[in-house]
């Protein structure tokens, strides 16, 4: 069996996961210090009132980041690339809300398809492609979207194939749909 050479983890890569380590470490410093407030409200029955009231504001900023959000910004980077020339199964942008899983998994695993080629060819883009690849199938894992698939999913292989610009586009929507949901 020829081993496969995994690409190197770029600077981009490392940023990112810098800053999602001092995104955790300011959430918990904050949520030291609500502990600490709520210590201190809690003699005060209207400080308690207050608190609890605005614990129920919605949440903006980094609370509501797109857990695909490294994904898109790989996906941009990938996007105008000229050395990577592939027909892929391209799932519907359009699928009923309970497909939606299945849909982002067959986009995932068609940038697997990708990222073989890019290996083979020796792409630009090589490590965009398999960094897209690794954090969708690690997110997919670790936060199932659905526990069932309806039986009118269709499975990937029963798609069109686009070319490599059109899927980029439909795997693009379908990310941002699922960020806005």
């Amino acid at each position: 069996m020829v081993g496969m050479a995994r690409p190197t983890q770029n600077s981009t890569g490392a940023l990112s996961r810098l800053e999602s380590q001092k995104t955790h470490l300011k959430s918990i410093c904050l949520q030291y210090q609500l502990y600490l407030l709520l210590k201190s409200l809690s003699k005060n029955e209207m400080g308690l009132i207050i608190f609890f009231l605005c614990a129920y504001v919605p949440k903006t900023g980094a609370a509501a980041h797109c857990k695909w959000a490294e994904v898109l910004k790989d996906l941009e980077q990938i996007k105008a690339s000229k050395d990577i020339d592939v027909i892929l199964y391209t799932a519907n942008t359009d699928e009923d809300k309970e497909c939606q899983e299945p849909v982002i998994r067959c986009f995932f695993l068609e940038t697997k398809v990708i990222f073989e080629e890019c290996l083979i060819k020796q792409c630009s883009k090589t490590q965009d492609v398999f960094n897209i690849w690794k954090n969708g199938i690690a997110s997919l894992e670790n936060n199932k979207l659905n526990s069932t698939t309806s039986a009118k999913c269709k499975e990937c292989e029963e798609y069109e194939e686009k070319n490599f610009s059109e899927f980029i586009q439909s795997f693009v929507k379908v990310i941002q749909k699922d960020c806005k949901h």
